[in-house]
């Protein structure tokens, strides 16, 4: 694996990044700063899950929350190279792994019966956005000492995660990419990977600079949401990975999200997508957020085979 290592560009994400956690503020795409309310939210999820038990809901939720699906799609390309025929990435999202003690368990029971060759982990790994993280830096080791990936597991961060977490996952497994690029090689072939540090809540022009990076071949980009799905298409990514909806995580009967938490890209809340020449998918994440229920919808792991598309 050929890693774009510029250690003075993550020095300034990481200066960017901890200012931002700091302050408690929003950075947006288009420009303007906000205040997080992220305690507002938990205190309505926390109300809402004494309703969900009040009705004799909740304990439902919860068994729903923690059966994870394994979800295989296969995707066709016409510019794979031939070596990378039958590729299998196994993508992780929205982990919130301190946010049940069961959830590591169920998670790692998926993850040890299924083959893949890489690993892909969209962000999210704490089920607050502020205090220690001690606590899921260990969950985060057992779920990663699982992990048996040839190319190993690439990583970013999400809106509930610190940058602190960079040092704190160390692992000879696992290489965060914020705002950088990978190159996997096979033989003489290479497909590119680009990662990009959450847009949602801490945004920044370096994002959009990374995946305007003039790179040929065939490009993955790993994004927390879906909220760049332009620029990278207009790039030419033909596969954009994401998550941080949860599809909702409490939905309507017909599976409609009650919540997006999104301010670009509301169409793609769930499931895979086409947008111009590029695939998209928005995984619905293993773990929940707020309380550990979901209603009416569920929780996942997505495996891509990559396939060539014949021309006729």
């Amino acid at each position: 694996m050929n890693i774009d290592w510029d250690i003075e560009k993550q020095k300034i994400w990481a200066q960017t990044r901890s200012v931002l956690e700091n302050e408690h503020l929003k950075n947006k795409r288009n420009g303007t700063r906000t205040r997080s309310y992220s305690k507002f939210f938990e205190r309505m999820m926390l109300n809402f899950g004494v309703f969900l038990k009040w009705i004799g809901q909740y304990d439902k939720g919860h068994t729903n929350a923690l059966n994870i699906q394994v979800n295989k799609i296969e995707l066709q390309f016409n510019n794979l190279p031939s070596t990378f025929e039958n590729y299998k990435i196994l993508h992780l999202s929205d982990l919130h792994l301190d946010s049940d003690p069961e959830l590591v368990d169920s998670i790692i029971k998926k993850i040890k019966l299924l083959e893949y060759d890489l690993c892909v982990i969209t962000g999210d790994y704490r089920h607050k956005n502020y205090g220690g993280i001690n606590g899921v830096s260990k969950m985060m080791k057992r779920l990663i000492d699982v992990i048996e990936a040839k190319d190993g597991v690439l990583a970013t961060l999400g809106n509930h995660d610190t940058y602190l977490m960079v040092d704190a996952f160390a692992n000879p497994k696992l290489e965060f990419l914020n705002n950088r690029s990978v190159y996997i090689k096979k033989a003489d072939q290479q497909i590119c990977i680009t990662g990009i540090d959450d847009v949602h809540s801490y945004y920044t022009d370096q994002a959009v600079v990374e995946l305007e990076e003039e790179r040929d071949g065939f490009k993955i980009a790993l994004v927390h949401s879906p909220e760049l799905f332009d620029v990278a298409a207009e790039n030419a990514y033909r596969l954009y990975l994401c998550g941080h909806t949860h599809g909702g995580q409490v939905c309507l009967p017909s599976g409609k999200a009650l919540i997006k938490h999104l301010y670009n890209g509301k169409e793609y809340v769930k499931g895979l997508w086409k947008y111009k020449g590029m695939f998209g998918y928005t995984n619905t994440g293993a773990g929940t957020s707020g309380i550990p229920v979901r209603i009416n919808s569920q929780s996942e792991l997505a495996i891509f085979t990559l396939l060539s598309k014949n021309e006729e």
